[in-house]
């Protein structure tokens, strides 16, 4: 399909908000990308970095059947849920504990379940230096007595990975590119990367700190989130941090740091973070990374004059730098994150 031009977006000196889009009006009834949507993609997408989504095709009650059954899998005793401990996978897979994952260096105040594709892992002899990323493939930990768990959560990342491709396609028409450019990246088997995560307010050793400050490393984040809120982002050159209101059902979507690197800075991975919720309260989230194979660098893509002269550059920062290959942005993320994972199983890999 041929790229596009936008029409007219919000002025860019108007006051910053996190957009709401319809996904239903994304495309025109003859299959092409409406122009008035990729004018609101586009400004959100350089702008914010942020943005909400509806009608993006969940089946009547699938978003109320997946926070039940979440919720019903972190109400399990400890014990159950830490036989599913990813501290016994060299993948990074399974339950995580309540300030077990850590951000900028300080402990996180929710407990999570991670999972990705379930493939066999790639044999130790096989990973070449430089390909440690493929570490990161391997089995899933769900509870063998709740299949409901897995059904669901599989069942919602198909959605999700649907729904990805669709707005990675109309942001390359947005910003003047073919809406396959990136589809070499994503042909194969992708390395999507999802979790359950269930906030804990009143954690001590976290303070106030659900998920501290920081970027995601992969293409596009789609987060479901409940109705109880702390979500914040600060959107580039702001101060101020900028609350995204829960809308029920509703999709949250952010930008990560493989098309920052690749627009140079047009599209941005915006800061962001999550304040824990008060004491007593739990909050329930969702989140899907669309990501492309391990295996798959990511080149700068060519932008028209106007675009380009709008590009800020990626950001430089020397003790989290943004890397062109996916498969070792995502490990450097993980390695961070689970540090006694890492030390457990690839201690060679700490300091990284």
């Amino acid at each position: 399909m041929t790229a596009q031009t936008p029409a007219t977006a919000p002025a860019d000196d108007a006051p910053l908000e996190v957009p709401v889009l319809d996904l239903s009006g994304m495309r025109r009834p003859d299959g092409s990308f409406d122009p008035d949507f990729l004018a609101r993609l586009r400004h959100a997408a350089h702008h914010v970095g942020f943005f909400q989504i509806v009608d993006y095709g969940a089946a009547p009650g699938q978003v109320d059947d997946l926070f039940r059954v979440t919720a019903e899998f972190f109400a399990r005793p400890e014990a159950e849920k830490l036989a599913l401990h990813n501290q016994d996978s060299p993948h990074w897979r399974g339950y995580s504990a309540v300030a077990a994952e850590r951000t900028q260096g300080r402990p996180d105040s929710r407990e999570q379940l991670d999972f990705s594709p379930d493939r066999a892992p790639v044999p130790a002899e096989r990973i070449g230096e430089g390909e440690e990323y493929w570490h990161l493939q391997g089995p899933n930990r769900w509870p063998a007595d709740m299949p409901e768990l897995e059904r669901s959560a599989m069942a919602w990342t198909a959605l999700m990975d649907r729904v990805g491709e669709d707005l990675l396609k109309a942001l390359c028409v947005a910003i003047g590119l073919e809406e396959d450019h990136f589809a070499e990246a994503f042909d194969g088997d992708r390395a999507w990367m999802a979790k359950l995560a269930h906030y804990v307010g009143g954690v001590a050793e976290a303070g106030t700190q659900g998920v501290g400050l920081h970027a995601d490393y992969g293409f596009i984040t789609l987060l479901l989130q409940d109705e109880v809120g702390g979500l914040e982002v600060r959107p580039h050159g702001q101060d101020a941090w900028l609350p995204v209101e829960p809308i029920p059902g509703a999709l949250v979507v952010n930008l990560g740091e493989m098309l920052e690197v690749a627009t140079d800075g047009y599209l941005m991975a915006t800061i962001h973070r999550v304040q824990s919720p008060p004491e007593g309260v739990g909050r329930y989230s969702v989140p899907f990374f669309y990501s492309p194979r391990l295996d798959a660098v990511i080149e700068q893509v060519e932008l028209s004059a106007e675009l380009a002269a709008d590009a800020r550059g990626a950001s430089d920062d020397p003790v989290n730098p943004m890397l062109a290959s996916f498969g070792s942005n995502m490990l450097k993320g993980f390695v961070r994150a689970h540090p006694k994972v890492t030390e457990r199983f690839h201690p060679e890999l700490l300091g990284r």
